[in-house]
């Protein structure tokens, strides 16, 4: 319906999850004959994105739109409210909002989940430094954890980049990966191996009698590279390069074993998001997860 409905409208503007919007935009082109949104939405001008990482979709945005035409601006929104958006088109920093009726503490990351950590106000936050992100509100929030954390890049006014989730991370066997580490090593594989994904998430696989742990990526490529296993070999170089806990872990093949990349079917991750009841626009996949409770449904349904 939203394909239908859009194609032949004069669109100036979108709004979504990157990985969900590639999809429509896809699906208009192939109704539409053309391999460029600009040859069906003219003045098409900005895409508005949030909710997951530009970063591993961006290239194939960059094939399928008119780069003098097209701009991105990253926002940070949740049903708990609006807190930052970025104000420079050539910087990926977010600008916090500061009169939007929410008050801000940040909470280093070693004392997530103590009873009684040192939140932050934003005057005493330092650069470079990832904390977990506290609200209150004027809704009625009360010093509400949000489960994100983000890296503050610059304090006045007060910027910073979303790290991931507090929840969403591996540290299974002392890697402390985290959701963007994850992504800029993705983008600088696909880049490397001249492949394109539309979604994936990772978890732990533990150790056995005679076996090292390790983490399996399932991938769902949209261009797929033309070896799978030089493509995890790749992964884990960036990996390491991005990590130096993964890469100490990584180090002489001893603790922690080489990736396993396991390949998606088309429409697998589409399908466990309907099968969930969260399939749509906002709805996104779960990156890290530090157990098997996501990527053990969808590899069963990968094998149907």
């Amino acid at each position: 319906l939203l394909v239908e409905g859009s194609m032949n409208a004069n669109v100036t503007n979108i709004s979504g999850v990157p990985s969900w919007f590639l999809t429509v935009l896809k699906k208009i082109m192939e109704q539409k004959g053309v391999e460029n949104i600009h040859d069906v939405w003219p003045n098409l001008e900005v895409f508005f994105h949030g909710g997951i990482s530009m970063e591993p979709y961006r290239a194939q945005y960059r094939r399928i739109t008119n780069a003098q035409k097209m701009r991105y601006m990253e926002t940070y929104n949740a049903s708990e409210g609006f807190f930052a958006i970025q104000t420079d088109p050539e910087s990926h920093w977010l600008e916090v909002i500061p009169d939007g009726g929410i008050f801000y503490e940040f909470v280093p990351l070693d004392q997530i989940g103590e009873d009684f950590p040192d939140a932050l106000p934003s005057w005493k936050v330092e650069p470079g430094v990832t904390y977990a992100l506290v609200i209150t509100s004027s809704n009625g929030l009360w010093r509400y954890v949000l489960g994100d954390t983000v890296t503050i890049q610059q304090v006045s006014p007060l910027k910073f980049t979303i790290a991931g989730r507090t929840k969403h991370f591996i540290n299974a066997f002392g890697e402390e990966l985290m959701v963007y580490n994850a992504e800029r090593a993705m983008a600088a594989t696909c880049a490397k191996m001249g492949c394109d994904v539309v979604n994936y998430t990772v978890a732990p696989v533990y150790a056995g009698d005679n076996s090292r742990g390790c983490h399996q990526w399932l991938v769902e490529f949209a261009n797929r590279p033309e070896s799978l296993d030089e493509f995890a070999v790749v992964l884990d170089k960036n990996l390491q390069s991005e990590n130096s806990d993964y890469q100490a872990k990584r180090s002489g093949d001893i603790f922690l074993g080489p990736p396993i990349v396991s390949e998606a079917k088309s429409g697998l991750f589409d399908l466990w998001l309907a099968n969930t009841g969260k399939l749509g626009g906002q709805r996104k996949v779960p990156r890290l997860c530090p157990d098997r409770r996501f990527i053990d449904p969808m590899l069963e349904l990968n094998a149907v």
